[in-house]
C-alpha cells in the first residue's frame, strides 16, 4: 500500500501539516459498486505516475505526519459548509483547535441564526490537566480568548469561529461518532471573549441596540468586538447606515474595522456630535457663487 497525505491542490504537505489521506497500491479496489459517479469522485488518477491506469483513493480523512514517520489522523473532511461565500471543511478548524495544550476534544459546526446569517461555532472539551485550566484564576472566558488568538495566527479570518461554547464532553451518538444534532444551541454568552459590561452612556446604549439588532442577539457590552459576535463586512454596512441615521452623522465604514468595540466607537460618535455642536461650518452665498465652476 502507499499512503499519501496531501493539500486540496493534492500535493504533499510538510510534516506536521493537515492535509487528505490518499490511498494507492495494487491493494487498491477498481471503484464502487454501480455506483459510477462516486468512483469518479473518490477513485483519481495518481498524480505521481505517468500511467493514468493507476489510481488513488481520497478517504476523506484528515491527518498529518509526525515527526517520526507515523500518520495521526486528525478527523473527517465530510463536513463542508458555506458561511460568507467562502467553501470551508470544519475538520480543518478541528485539527488546529485539537494542537492547542487546552483543547482536550472540539467539534465546529455552522449555525444560522433567526436573520439567516451563518456563523461558525466551535464546542471544545477542555483538558483539566494542564496549568490554565487547573488554575482557578483563569477564566472560561481567558481560555476562550487564547485559544482564539491562537487560531488567528493559523488560520485564515474566515474560518475562526465567531463563537466558542465549553462543555464537559460531546454528545456521542450510539456508534461513538459525535451527534451534532444533540450539541447546545449558542447563546450570546459562549460567543464573547471579553466579561459583559452593560452600555452606560446613551451613545453605548443605542449603538449596542444597533449591533444586537443587525447580528440577531439579545445583548452587547462595551467591550465587545463586533467582529467576535459574527459580524462581517456586509453587516457592517448595515451597521454603518444605521448610525448614520441614528445620529446624523457621517460615519465612514473603515472605522468599524479600526475600532471594533461598542466603547471605541461610542466615543468618536460622541466626538464628531460635540465637533458639529461647537463648530459649525457657515458657507456664505457669496464664497459660494466665487467658487462656483473653479476646479
Amino acid at each position: 500500500s502507499q499512503l499519501y497525505v496531501l493539500s486540496r491542490e493534492q500535493q504533499p504537505v510538510p510534516v506536521g501539516v493537515p492535509g487528505e489521506l490518499y490511498i494507492g497500491g495494487v491493494c487498491l479496489a477498481n471503484g464502487y459498486l454501480r455506483r459510477r459517479e462516486l468512483t469518479t469522485e473518490k477513485f483519481i488518477p495518481n498524480p505521481f505516475e505517468n500511467s493514468r491506469a493507476t489510481k488513488l483513493y481520497k478517504t476523506g480523512d484528515l491527518c498529518r505526519y509526525l515527526a517520526d514517520g507515523n500518520i495521526e489522523i486528525l478527523g473527517r473532511l465530510d463536513h463542508q459548509v458555506k458561511v460568507r461565500g467562502y467553501r470551508i471543511e470544519t475538520g480543518e478548524i478541528e485539527a488546529s483547535l485539537t494542537q492547542h495544550p487546552i483543547v482536550k476534544e472540539t467539534v465546529v459546526v455552522a449555525t444560522e441564526d433567526n436573520l439567516g446569517n451563518k456563523r461558525l461555532v466551535a464546542y471544545l472539551v477542555l483538558e483539566t490537566k494542564t496549568p490554565a485550566s487547573s488554575n482557578p484564576k483563569v477564566s472560561e472566558i481567558e481560555q476562550i480568548y487564547t485559544v482564539k488568538q491562537y487560531l488567528k495566527k493559523r488560520l485564515p479570518e474566515y474560518m475562526i469561529p465567531s463563537g466558542f461554547v465549553v462543555l464537559s464532553e460531546l454528545p456521542l451518538t450510539p456508534s461513538g461518532k459525535v451527534d451534532r444534532k444533540a450539541l447546545p444551541v449558542p447563546d450570546n454568552v459562549s460567543s464573547v471573549s471579553t466579561e459583559y459590561v452593560a452600555p452606560e452612556t446613551e451613545t453605548q446604549k443605542v449603538l449596542a441596540e444597533i449591533w444586537a439588532q443587525v447580528l440577531g442577539i439579545e445583548k452587547v457590552g462595551i467591550h465587545d468586538n463586533f467582529f467576535d459576535l459574527g459580524g462581517h463586512s456586509l453587516l457592517a454596512t448595515q451597521v454603518v447606515s444605521r448610525i448614520r441615521q441614528a445620529f446624523d452623522i457621517e460615519f465612514p465604514l473603515k472605522k468599524i474595522f479600526e475600532s471594533s468595540t461598542v466603547e471605541s466607537i461610542s466615543k468618536y460618535i460622541d466626538a464628531c456630535i460635540w465637533a458639529a455642536k461647537t463648530h459649525p461650518i457657515f458657507q456664505d452665498n457669496t464664497s459660494n457663487k466665487r467658487n462656483q465652476g473653479v476646479l
